[in-house]
């Protein structure tokens, strides 16, 4: 009986301990796989601002080759981009540059990813929103339920994601140019390099910042995506530059004797302006930019 109780004793710790090691064994592989869908969700939280940077660039690309070849204005941009990000098409017609990064191709392409690790992803109520983050940079920011699922129902993720990323509009061509010469204009978006223009009576810079076309700040100009949409009334956000009429002549478009400043050159407003001494004598600003050019 002694050594009957003392085997059961010794089974008893034998199966307690691989009991509890089994435990432990199952725990760890929990951890690992918890650990590799958690990594996952973070990939994809990573990756997602990159293909909405992707996306935000393409369609507005897409917005001034429209603008080009129709020789109008974006009717509505909002609307416009929300076409473009979910059907991959704009007024309708299929635009090849957005294969893969529509709504639907980025969802699969993540399931494919996920296929691979035995996971399902499911994007729903997606709101997609494009906007004028400041004079320099468009904001495309996302908003969706994301639901992230172990296929062998082990784990799940659900949560609202938010997700932005910023498209600078330098270098991109300015839609009133393009519409105001029918296209004879191409006029890049370019930050200009002065802080001041006129020195001592000395309108070198000025000259310089007209003739190379660039622009600044605003507050009384219209916006980027304003200049997409033809709209000139006036924005936080805006930007102005100054009309180079040699090169309106020398594309054959006739000049006007009033303010260079673009959205009033290129608009039935004709305020009151003045000649600014050392500067041609085609160049004319209205009285209310006077000071913001240091005149």
């Amino acid at each position: 009986m002694f050594f009957t109780a003392l085997a059961i004793s010794i089974l008893s710790v034998f199966v307690l301990g691989y009991g509890i090691y089994l435990i432990n064994d199952e725990r760890v592989s929990i951890n690992k796989r918890v650990d590799t869908m958690n990594n996952f969700v973070s990939m994809i939280e990573d990756d997602l601002p990159r293909k909405l940077y992707i996306s935000g660039f393409r369609s507005v690309f897409l917005f001034e080759k429209r603008i080009v070849e129709s020789g109008s204005y974006i009717d509505d941009v909002e609307n416009r981009f929300n076409e473009l990000f979910f059907n991959g098409t704009l007024y309708g017609s299929d635009e090849g540059l957005m294969n893969g990064i529509i709504f639907s191709d980025i969802e699969s392409n993540y399931n494919d990813a996920g296929n691979r690790i035995n996971v399902d992803v499911n994007f729903s109520n997606p709101v997609v929103n494009i906007s004028q983050e400041d004079s320099w940079r468009i904001k495309i920011s996302i908003v969706m339920d994301v639901l992230i699922n172990d296929k062998s129902g082990l784990a799940l993720w659900n949560r609202t994601y938010t997700g932005e990323n910023y498209v600078s509009v330098q270098g991109f061509e300015d839609p009133l140019y393009l519409i105001k010469s029918n296209g004879l204009i191409v006029h890049p978006i370019n930050k200009t390099v002065y802080t001041t223009f006129v020195t001592g009576g000395n309108a070198s810079n000025l000259l310089s910042h007209t003739r190379n076309g660039y622009y600044k700040n605003s507050t009384s100009a219209p916006s980027f995506l304003q200049r997409l949409e033809g709209d000139l009334s006036a924005n936080e956000n805006g930007i102005e530059s100054l009309v180079y009429l040699p090169d309106l002549s020398t594309q054959g478009i006739s000049t006007k004797e009033k303010s260079v400043v673009d959205y009033i050159y290129f608009s039935t407003d004709n305020p009151a302006f003045s000649s600014v001494a050392g500067m041609p004598s085609w160049f004319r600003l209205d009285n209310e930019h006077l000071d913001d050019y240091g005149l």
